[in-house]
């Protein structure tokens, strides 16, 4: 069986973001604050998927538990999320299932993060309450300040990292040790 591994990937690592932080900005804005929450996010995922093996993709701790690749998805989901808000897109309920490959799942979650990241830096930025989670079925639509996107999909994603993280220790595949998330790049 070939592993699934970040080295088999259909996309360069050097061409996904996060394999290291992004220089802070130099202003202390909502939009800046929000948007560095979102890159520490990404950092952190991109460190706790690199060099994932299909055994490490299968693994779960428990039988009522999560597999990682099922915490994957979830975290994809939160990621669509995370990017509609100041992207200013409605939810609409659609979702792409397992059958991203592993590499194509980190790929559009790492580029969600960014892109969250990045409207956060903009004109988007700006003006934080118009940035809503917005839930749109039928002819029914549910809207949230951006304080709930905070307090649920990114922290939420930000939890769910670390699950992979120690699901990958269990799995005997354990995280870079030279990661420094307090920097925000590889120790040398």
């Amino acid at each position: 069986m070939q592993e699934t591994t970040a080295q088999n990937s259909d996309a360069r690592e050097s061409d996904l973001p996060y394999y290291q932080i992004p220089e802070y900005p130099h202003t202390y804005t909502a939009g800046n604050v929000s948007a560095r929450m979102i890159d520490a996010l990404g950092f952190r995922y991109y460190w706790a998927t690199e060099g994932l093996r299909e055994e490490d993709l299968k693994f779960k701790p428990s039988e009522m538990a999560r597999t990682t690749r099922e915490t994957l998805d979830h975290i994809y989901g939160l990621s669509r999320l995370i990017v509609n808000a100041p992207d200013r897109k409605p939810n609409d309920g659609s979702k792409e299932k397992s059958e991203l490959t592993f590499q194509q799942l980190r790929e559009k979650t790492l580029q969600n993060f960014k892109r969250a990241s990045d409207l956060l830096k903009s004109e988007n930025g700006k003006d934080m309450e118009k940035n809503k989670i917005v839930y749109k079925r039928d002819e029914n639509t549910t809207e949230y300040p951006f304080w709930n996107l905070i307090n649920g999909p990114i922290a939420d994603a930000i939890w769910h990292v670390g699950q992979v993280v120690s699901f990958r220790r269990s799995s005997g595949n354990p995280f870079n040790s030279k990661v420094s998330v307090f920097n925000g790049k590889l120790r040398k």
